[in-house]
């Protein structure tokens, strides 16, 4: 298995010269400069990541739902009990949920990751066994993970992305499940990009309003007992990126990191879903801030956390569909944006190919 440091070593930042070249090309095909938005920004970023113009197409995707409980979920966060990520995890192995369906749609594979539930699991197909722990500890009265935990988890998730891309795979998606794991994104969030827990705490799978102010509280205490100011980001770096990641995140998130690290150590790009992803990603930005290159943000999730994620990482959704379900669905449902933003570089005719009459300057 592939270290940590091995990882961050392997990760370099996307090239500037072929994005230069990407961006020149999409000047010269036949469309009005810059009339393809945020897709001219895709393609430029496909190449930069790949190291080539115009940059190989990002398919096929794979699609890894990373699977973990929390502690936390004794403290009333969600409404939902915490058997219910086991049995989603069978309800994905068995093809029915709708992160399936939208990777049916798309073409993507799934797998699988039981990195920490709650629970043994029986062999089932597209499920892989990578459990570290029966969830995590209780993040509001102290860390959730060891450091120990933290880095097998993050191990599992560096695993899976170079397997699938070794299988074939050339476009990851992060996916996750693991009930009352919107409140340790929050905690991440707010430890990460230094806003507070009331600016980044949403309702998860759907809470009432006394619950929801009882998450926010949550929320600030677990940064309290950890150490963690709620006011102050944290500084990059591994060892500070690690601390929170064991005291506030999860397995999952541990795992999704990992995950993105993988990605941009095999120069291969990485659709982020939603909340969850998000605050993974700013775990791996801290711990490697090149692999953030390699992350194309498939959605904005209606989780207000996620907003404040991406703009700390600097990344722009591809489409807002006030979508909170998790499981991968956003990123799916982005991918084939992400690939016809590349196919437009090797198919589009250019100006002087066509004989179309360019305006001039």
């Amino acid at each position: 298995m592939t270290s940590l440091g091995e990882t961050i070593g392997a990760i370099r930042p996307v090239e500037p010269g072929p994005m230069a070249e990407a961006r020149a090309h999409q000047d010269r095909l036949t469309k009005p400069s810059g009339s393809l938005g945020v897709l001219e920004d895709v393609a430029v970023r496909l190449a930069g990541i790949a190291g080539t113009c115009p940059p190989p197409l990002p398919s096929p995707a794979a699609l890894a739902i990373f699977a973990a409980d929390h502690g936390v979920h004794a403290q009333g966060v969600s409404p939902w009990p915490q058997e219910v990520t086991a049995q989603m995890v069978a309800n994905f192995t068995a093809g029915g949920a709708v992160a399936n369906v939208f990777a049916a749609e798309v073409g993507a594979s799934v797998t699988v990751v039981d990195v920490g539930v709650a629970a043994d699991l029986p062999p089932a197909p597209r499920l892989l066994a990578r459990k570290v722990a029966y969830g995590t500890a209780d993040l509001s009265q102290g860390p959730a993970m060891t450091p120990e935990q933290a880095g097998a988890a993050l191990a599992v998730g560096i695993e899976i992305a170079g397997d699938l891309v070794g299988a074939g795979a050339r476009c990851l998606v992060t996916g996750d499940m693991g009930i009352a794991n919107t409140t340790a994104s929050a905690a991440l969030i707010c430890a990460f990009t230094g806003r507070p827990a009331a600016g980044v705490t949403g309702r998860g799978t759907g809470v009432d309003d006394a619950t929801y102010e009882h998450k926010i509280e949550i929320v600030r205490r677990g940064l309290r007992v950890n150490g963690i100011t709620e006011a102050g980001a944290v500084p990059d770096g591994p060892d500070a990126a690690l601390r929170v990641l064991a005291a506030v995140g999860g397995l999952e998130h541990a795992a999704i990191a990992g995950f993105v690290l993988g990605a941009a150590a095999a120069r291969v790009p990485v659709i982020l879903d939603g909340v969850i992803a998000g605050a993974a990603a700013l775990v791996a930005g801290a711990i490697a801030p090149d692999a953030i290159g390699y992350c194309l943000a498939g959605h904005r999730s209606a989780e207000p956390g996620h907003a404040a994620a991406l703009a700390h990482l600097g990344l722009d959704p591809l489409v807002d569909l006030r979508l909170r379900l998790g499981e991968g669905t956003g990123g799916l449902l982005a991918h084939p944006l992400v690939s016809a933003a590349a196919r437009v570089m090797h198919e589009v005719a250019t100006f002087d190919s066509a004989g179309v009459t360019d305006k001039g300057e």
